[in-house]
């Protein structure tokens, strides 16, 4: 954290007003979520929360999934130093295998659970993911697996978010902990990226600025 922020003031002057504020909102939910070990779900919705603010737009739920698509295929090509594929490949590939075998990060295993889809229709999607993702995983593909780690970790946040899991439940811990141990090491990342490449990465003025009140 302290080499991030010192990365952010040195460079600071150099850019853009929108893109330092996205930046420090990034950092400083970042910087609580490292706080939060023993909450998991308030870390969880920190980390979240600092992802959100580096990158998002105005948009609704398809809107908010394209910009994350686009954000991490951005990411990861500006990524010289290959710190993404480092994380992906050696440090959390367990962690992220896991998660991604999970039916309870499947948005499909909820649509059964609530009566919208058949059983046979959400193994079959589980199924197919699962072989869409293991292709990825074999041919090392860092966006592909990217975009479906933060699928996955969008059915979670919403499951919180929306009231759908008690806090500190024994539930949904092993997932909970794998999501914030791949978030809590990719999100440093991100932000490293974006501030050795401001003139590619900058997503323009979020849209909530800072506004004065009288």
């Amino acid at each position: 954290m302290m080499v991030l922020e010192e990365t952010y003031k040195s460079k600071k002057a150099q850019n853009s007003d929108p893109f330092n504020l996205r930046i420090h909102r990034g950092l400083s939910w970042l910087k609580q979520a490292v706080l939060l070990d023993e909450a998991l779900d308030l870390k969880f919705i920190s980390l979240w929360i600092a992802f959100n603010a580096i990158y998002a737009k105005d948009g609704g739920e398809i809107k908010d999934r394209q910009q994350f698509r686009q954000f991490l295929s951005d990411v990861c090509q500006a990524d010289s130093e290959h710190k993404i594929y480092h994380l992906i490949w050696t440090k959390y590939s367990h962690a992220i295998r896991i998660l991604l075998d999970n039916p309870y990060t499947f948005q499909p295993f909820w649509d059964y659970q609530n009566q919208k889809i058949s059983q046979q229709v959400w193994r079959e999607s589980f199924e197919k993911d699962k072989n869409k993702v293991h292709r990825a995983l074999q041919q090392k593909d860092s966006i592909e697996v990217l975009y479906v780690i933060f699928n996955r970790l969008y059915t979670l946040r919403n499951q919180i978010m929306h009231g759908g899991s008690t806090y500190n439940s024994s539930l949904n811990r092993a997932q909970l902990q794998d999501a914030c141990n791949i978030m809590t090491a990719l999100l440093p990342a991100f932000i490293h990226i974006l501030l050795e490449n401001e003139k590619i990465l900058n997503l323009g003025k979020p849209f909530y600025p800072v506004v004065q009140m009288s």
